[in-house]
């Protein structure tokens, strides 16, 4: 794991170019705290810089900017291949004569799949997370490519004359040809998502590579080519197995193939736990191909309802791992908050990514590589919100949609106020907290039109973000785009399917990755192995939702392994208590970011309705926590980054 960045120019090369590009390096050195070096090219106009952080190869030879035996490539690699000693097997076999090898780094291999059979073709073997800029000597073009889910990042952007690349645009910033504007239009999508979803970045003209595609750039021009989607697999409800036994079986194998894959390192591995289903099967099937005992890690919370460890350190006894926890106070997570506008590049909201970061930190400490949990929710129906989705559609739909509509303008008619002074004159089994905000907030459910109009409201912060940015105007997303919509017709692999290439890729894989990487720590999502990915997909869906049993086949696995008392349970997820921390311990900074005056004269947010909305929270009528902190974390990189 690494970072890298660079730049092409089609006239006026730099003549620093070298120490832009050791700048650029510099922005993201905690991706790569090893080593850096840079390249370039004054005849080409071209230039890489690298920061390494060693995984496999802990040599010099394993350096980058790497250039390729035959000196017509050059490399900036970022990420891991698993399965590259197979890869350099393949390429002995066919080359068709010996290899020198200069070590046995994964970038070498590339490399030389590169020059026997072609970027797309070495990708398309490559089983991995990985973010590439590749250089041709020969050819004079530019390659860009991402693994197939998004793993790893990549942003470029065209600008007067210059290409400029990188895992960050924190690099981008430290370029002084670079002009950074403000999207409004991807600060919209921040409101709407908490994060700004590809190819979308918060500067104009700024894009994220989308994951599974190449780029080519060459003459001025940009062209794109996808070599893997996820698309492929999506459809409805079918098995291409026997019957569901056989299903969960050849599962567990291609699991252990997986995990036995991203288990090679140089450096001291281990893997998150958190005591639920999907963490504690990948450290189940860990421990079951390790000698020695895995290194797990915990962090728990002392608020009630937001603390797992107690259960995930019952998983490590039962399973014998060398298990670290930590408990976290209100303090230690607090001050992280002050660190997220340098922790994230662009603006980024999922509140759980103050955990993240602090698990993340704690784990830094005893080893360099974790393997995670990450995306078995949506790979095997885990969350909550499908099933609740598809049954209240079901009731929903008994009634006309007129008269939801109805209902649900009696409902935002009569302000919030007025219902909570209701709500005293209920009798008591009727009475319950905040009836105002429940209300007005189920006007907005029960007048949906259809599923998709359903669900798109449920993992909405704001509804409307375009009345809350100045200026801006919403642009299509997977959720919104027709040419990018699943097409599933069963309505919950539908979900799974869009939250596949929206919220797994833009949230959760981004909140990981960044949270990680400011620590020098890698993460491996095992659940990403593309085999595992497809596998799913060739599942019938009873493996995944038997009556209310969700993620079904991978308890089946699991309770090999953990007995199910120790599962069993509601689930808890991974957040904070931030609404009361709101009206609390962070009152004082909020307060300062969210000053009427300062939204007037910094233009980007309608100062009177977040006025209004900050105030409701305080005074407990409302509960804005996930709208107020897109707002704040917006705020609390633009004052950090550009003020």
């Amino acid at each position: 794991m690494c970072g890298f960045s660079g730049f092409k120019y089609s006239a006026n090369f730099p003549s620093n170019a070298d120490d832009i590009l050791s700048s650029m390096g510099d922005a993201i050195f905690s991706r790569g705290p090893d080593s850096g070096d840079t390249w370039s090219c004054n005849l080409d106009q071209v230039g890489l810089s690298h920061r390494r952080l060693a995984i496999v190869d802990l040599s010099p030879a394993g350096n980058q900017p790497m250039e390729s035996a035959n000196n017509r490539f050059v490399i900036a690699f970022n990420g891991e291949v698993y399965n590259h000693n197979d890869i350099r097997e393949q390429i002995e076999r066919e080359s068709g004569s010996s290899i020198n090898w200069n070590g046995h780094s994964d970038t070498e291999t590339l490399l030389a799949g590169i020059e026997l059979w072609g970027l797309k073709k070495t990708l398309e073997k490559a089983i991995g997370m990985f973010a590439i800029a590749l250089w041709d000597k020969e050819d004079k073009s530019l390659y860009l490519a991402r693994d197939r889910f998004g793993e790893k990042p990549l942003y470029y952007a065209q600008q007067a004359g210059m290409f400029i690349f990188g895992s960050e645009t924190k690099s981008f910033r430290a370029h002084p040809d670079f002009k950074a504007e403000i999207s409004r239009d991807s600060l919209a999508l921040l409101m709407r998502h908490n994060y700004i979803p590809a190819p979308y970045s918060i500067y104009e003209g700024v894009f994220k590579l989308m994951p599974g595609t190449i780029a080519c750039y060459k003459e001025g021009k940009l062209e794109h080519q996808e070599y893997w989607s996820p698309y492929d697999s999506f459809k409805d409800d079918a098995s291409e197995f026997n019957n569901d036994e056989e299903a969960v079986e050849s599962l567990e194998e291609t699991l252990k193939t997986a995990i036995n894959r991203q288990m090679m390192a140089d450096v001291p591995l281990g893997a998150f736990l958190s005591g639920g289903i999907d963490s504690s099967l990948i450290v189940s099937l860990m421990q079951s191909m390790s000698e020695r005992p895995i290194k797990t890690f915990s962090i728990g919370f002392k608020e009630e309802g937001y603390n797992e460890a107690e259960f995930a350190k019952q998983v490590a006894e039962h399973l014998g791992t060398e298990h670290t926890e930590l408990y976290v106070s209100a303090d230690d997570a607090l001050k992280v908050v002050h660190e997220l506008a340098d922790i994230y590049d662009e603006p980024f909201s999922d509140s759980s990514q103050i955990p993240t970061y602090l698990v993340s930190k704690m784990a830094r400490e005893h080893v360099t590589v974790s393997l995670s949990g990450d995306s078995g929710d949506e790979l095997f129906c885990g969350y909550n919100r499908y099933l609740l989705t598809n049954s209240l559609w079901g009731r929903l739909n008994k009634t006309p949609l007129f008269l939801r509509k109805a209902v649900g303008k009696v409902f935002t008619s009569v302000p919030v106020a007025a219902w909570n002074k209701l709500n005293v004159l209920l009798p008591a089994k009727y009475k319950m907290r905040n009836l105002g905000d429940k209300l007005h907030k189920a006007a907005t459910v029960i007048s949906c039109a259809s599923i998709d109009e359903l669900y798109k409201g449920l993992v909405s912060h704001w509804h409307n973000p375009e009345n809350v940015v100045l200026g801006s105007s919403e642009p299509k997303t997977a959720l919104t785009d027709v040419a990018r919509i699943p097409n599933v017709n069963h309505p919950i692999l539908k979900m799974m399917a869009l939250d596949t290439v929206s919220y797994m890729a833009d949230d959760i894989l981004v909140k990981v990755d960044r949270a990680a990487m400011a620590n020098s720590l890698e993460t491996r999502v095992p659940f990403l192995d593309h085999t595992v990915f497809e596998h799913a997909w060739k599942q019938s869906f009873s493996t995944k939702l038997n009556g209310s049993s969700t993620k079904d086949c991978l308890r089946k696995i699991l309770f090999k392994y953990v007995p199910r008392e120790l599962i069993e349970r509601p689930k808890t997820g991974f957040g904070i208590p931030l609404d009361s921390w709101l009206r609390g311990p962070l009152k004082l900074w909020a307060s300062e970011l969210l000053n009427k005056k300062r939204l007037q004269a910094e233009g980007f947010f309608d100062a009177d309705l977040i006025d209004d909305m900050w105030n409701q929270h305080l005074k407990g009528e409302r509960n804005w926590q996930y709208q107020l902190w897109d707002v704040l974390m917006f705020q609390a990189w633009y004052e950090k980054h550009h003020k």
